[in-house]
């Protein structure tokens, strides 16, 4: 059977190694001007538990949530408000969620010029058989562009990202790896999600600064009509950062992959992020469970 208990967990950079693996914040130990962000891991704890505290729950709702792991932070402090997601610790294939790093690492080394490119759908690599057409750094991050990222990383190298990449307490693709697996394509650059979640509040607090403002932007435009935008459709407006991605399953039972999405949310100055895993389907799919669970939040 599995329990919730109530816990706040700071996240620094450096983080524990051990983690709970199903967790909720004291509302207690956070600050008081901080009630949205109480309330949000309050909805979520009640939404939840009850299928938590079955040990073998049958209802359509608990099957559905069962497919479902996810991480709820605090965007100003970073601190874990609640989390449903075994060892969130343990690296694992993320999708295209790394694409941003790959591109602020590809702009820290050409002065933060990006390229366009014609996407061809499946003729240039892309997920969406028709293509993209003409894109550029922000469309790639909105649609999540595979042509584009696999245009960026033809003569990258994970030396070219390694040192963002741990900057923001990441794991560093490994020596070798190769071009599309820079571009989120694979399983050979793993990482924690609970660290991803971490580096995608770096990125926002960075959100002023040249490459970064793009990378944002298009997490906007993903929300409002890209590969994110079930969030905004469930929440009933454009108020969300989205970014998603899909990844191979490496967790039982076994399926042929998993969806991922990253939400913060209000765009304009995010006061919390959501980190969802949905088993099984792509991150579209993904995206309206996470917009779904915002939206019970906001409600």
């Amino acid at each position: 059977m599995k329990t919730i208990s109530l816990i706040a967990v700071v996240i620094l950079f450096v983080l524990p190694p051990d983690l709970p693996e199903i967790l909720f914040a004291d509302a207690s130990t956070i600050p008081p001007g901080s009630l949205f962000r109480q309330s949000a891991a309050r909805k979520l704890e009640r939404e939840f538990a009850p299928c938590a505290e079955s040990s073998e729950p049958t209802s359509q709702k608990c099957r559905q949530l069962s497919r479902v792991s996810f991480l709820l932070l605090d965007a100003r402090t970073g601190t874990v408000l609640a989390s449903q997601w075994p060892n969130p610790e343990a690296p694992i294939p993320l999708g295209s969620l790394v694409k941003p790093i790959t591109a602020l690492a590809y702009g820290e080394r050409h002065q933060f010029r990006y390229p366009t490119h014609i996407c061809r759908g499946a003729k240039s690599g892309c997920w969406l058989a028709r293509g993209h057409g003409k894109v550029e750094l922000t469309t790639a991050i909105e649609y999540s562009c595979n042509s584009y990222f696999r245009m960026l990383t033809a003569e990258m190298t994970s030396a070219d990202i390694a040192p963002l990449a741990v900057s923001l307490g990441l794991r560093a693709p490994d020596p070798g790896a190769s071009p599309i697996a820079l571009a989120g394509i694979g399983v050979d650059w793993q990482n924690s999600p609970l660290r991803m979640a971490a580096a995608y509040l770096e990125l926002v607090r960075r959100r002023e600064q040249p490459g970064v403002r793009q990378i944002v932007a298009g997490m906007g435009q993903s929300a409002e009509h890209g590969t994110g935008a079930e969030v905004d459709r469930a929440l009933g407006r454009a108020d969300a950062l989205v970014k998603t991605g899909t990844a191979p399953c490496t967790h039982a039972p076994r399926a042929p992959g998993d969806g991922f999405v990253i939400a913060l949310m209000p765009a304009s100055d995010p006061q919390i992020l959501l980190m969802v895993r949905e088993h099984g389907v792509p991150s579209t799919q993904a995206a309206r469970t996470a917009g779904m669970m915002l939206r019970r939040i906001v409600e």
